[in-house]
């Protein structure tokens, strides 16, 4: 820069300061070059202060569950219905008036038209009443008609219609599962009856699918570490099979081959021999009505044929249950029992159970599924067993 504009400069910056500060030309020109400059910051930074803590005594004690849990979850469910419910009331009371015929056909479907429900013995058999009215099968409108050698039978099926609330609750399936398993049986009577079997094919078709893949002939693989104490889940799958295949194979299927289908380091199961699938196929064809339809049901809720087949010949009044049953050597009913609904449903949910045994359940989850798994095999029993009178 040349010496006569550095002076320029210097003359201009002498007048801004003067007309800014008093005495600008008596300061330095360092000073007053920094005279407009101010600092972001005007507080300065300070160490933050953490709270140090204050305890006195032990630490608290880690919460602990209930020893039965459910009992509480399903009474806060009853209130958390009561007050849907009455919150429900209370808008369709503060709605606007509506048509008089709409509105008493409403209040016929919140209300049940029969008050008492009974069972008679009405032509050799057992017939639920609502009040004077027979309990109709829902397809073809027959009378729902229980063997004389199945009084429990009768009797849930009266229980389960007098706990309904109205006949809107009828069309549900899950409010009535018994009702829908006995006309399912009625169903494959009448068919077995008037079309030869064909339904009776495709049930035993369809169940045999599930030999291949039966949940109590996929095993885990061998562990590859030390899983800690306790037994490992292969280990308990192979215990609970062993059981059940030693009883099949000697008492319902003698000499018939069963092998784990998945096991080692496999992720396609194997089929089962055909000898062996058609000997199962056999023995299924030639159920009852009542055990085919409780054999289905009990397939669906433990996936798998080996479970289902166990519980039924335990439970059965016919054939298939001889010299096991309750019919077949006339003693009372449940008497000597050894395999019942809980030992079918652990069957079904082993490796349920061990995993939740190790990280635990989570709940409305794994707890539901247990209680439903349970409800539907005890319909099962209830659908096979009887007196054994004809």
């Amino acid at each position: 820069m040349k010496p006569t504009a550095r002076i320029a400069l210097r003359s201009t910056i002498r007048q801004q300061l003067q007309c800014t500060h008093p005495n600008a030309a008596t300061l330095p020109l360092i000073t007053r070059r920094t005279q407009h400059h101010r600092n972001i910051h005007t507080t300065p930074p300070t160490p933050a202060t953490v709270s140090p803590i204050h305890g006195t005594g032990p630490p608290p004690e880690p919460p602990v569950p209930s020893a039965d849990s459910s009992t509480a979850r399903l009474e806060r469910r009853k209130k958390q219905a009561e007050l849907l419910e009455k919150a429900q009331e209370i808008r369709k009371s503060s709605s606007k008036p509506t048509d008089s015929k709409k509105e008493f056909r409403d209040n016929a479907l919140r209300r049940r038209f029969w008050k008492d429900v009974h069972v008679h013995e009405v032509d050799g058999a057992w017939e639920v009443h609502l009040d004077k009215r027979p309990l109709r099968r829902p397809n073809t409108k027959e009378i729902v008609r229980v063997p004389l050698s199945k009084p429990l039978l009768a009797t849930a099926l009266a229980v389960e219609w007098d706990m309904l609330l109205s006949p809107q609750q009828a069309t549900r399936a899950h409010l009535i599962p018994l009702t829908s398993l006995v006309c399912r049986a009625l169903d494959i009577g009448d068919d077995d009856a008037g079309s030869g079997g064909a339904l009776r094919e495709g049930i035993a078709n369809m169940l045999l699918r599930y030999l291949d893949t039966d949940s109590l002939l996929c095993w885990a693989p061998p562990p590859r570490y030390d899983d800690g104490p306790g037994e490992s889940l292969r280990d308990r799958q192979k215990k609970a099979t062993d059981e059940v295949v030693g009883f099949l194979t000697s008492r319902v299927w003698p000499g018939v081959s069963i092998e784990p289908v998945l096991d080692g380091d496999t992720i396609m199961p194997k089929s089962h021999p055909e000898i062996t699938r058609q000997i199962v196929q056999g023995w299924i064809m030639g159920l009852s009505h009542w055990e085919l339809a409780g054999m289905e049901r009990a397939v669906l809720a433990g996936k798998g044929v080996l479970g289902a087949t166990r519980l039924l010949v335990e439970w059965s009044e016919g054939f298939v249950g001889a010299g096991i049953g309750d019919g077949a050597n006339g003693a009372a009913p449940g008497e000597g029992k050894k395999f019942g609904v809980e030992e079918a449903a652990r069957l079904a949910s082993i490796e349920v159970d061990w995993q939740t045994g190790n990280w635990g359940e989570v709940e409305d989850t794994h707890d539901v599924e247990k209680e439903d798994l349970r409800r539907q095999l005890g319909s099962v029993v209830l659908l096979v067993s009887g007196t054994g009178a004809k």
